[in-house]
């Protein structure tokens, strides 16, 4: 069974026989964390690096932004047992699409909080497919623990 996470969303199971799965990953970031011993996994689909860009939408929808979503992502698979020191963590997005010229930079700002988030909670990334200019596409097998990413344009890799 796929479940479906959409932009700003976010989803955390330990059914083996889910794949979980976010599209269209641009300047976006999608987060991919699995817990091999007990098969607990989840997935982020963040927009946004800063809650304080719009602290109103960070409160109705906290995955919309890095600072929000990246807890909420961590404590919901703690609570299914997961532990941070054996996860295995993989980052994918942060292209320039819609802004070629670099103005906005929204990718390598998306890029920026989590590496900052990361560092401050001691967190280490497995792997990370980030930049570009295509969309990415990430699924997290939880019977595997694989996660496959999509690139447009050049196919899959499988983590």
């Amino acid at each position: 069974m796929n479940i479906i996470v959409g932009v700003a969303d976010m989803k955390v199971s330990n059914d083996v026989g889910t794949t979980i799965v976010t599209y269209s990953l641009g300047s976006c970031i999608g987060i991919s964390i699995y817990d091999p011993a007990v098969k607990v996994g989840g997935l982020l689909h963040y927009m946004l690096p800063e809650s304080e860009l719009d602290e109103m939408k960070a409160k109705a929808n906290p995955f919309m932004f890095a600072d929000t979503g990246i807890p909420a992502l961590f404590k919901s698979a703690y609570k299914l047992g997961a532990k941070k020191q054996r996860m295995k963590i993989v980052v994918a997005g942060a292209a320039q699409i819609l802004d070629q010229k670099g103005f906005f930079n929204i990718g390598k700002r998306n890029h920026i909080a989590v590496r900052k988030i990361f560092w401050k909670n001691n967190v280490m990334v497995d792997h990370e497919e980030i930049g570009g200019n295509t969309n990415k596409t990430v699924r997290l097998n939880l019977a595997t623990g694989k996660t496959n990413i999509k690139i447009g344009g050049k196919g899959e890799i499988e983590i």
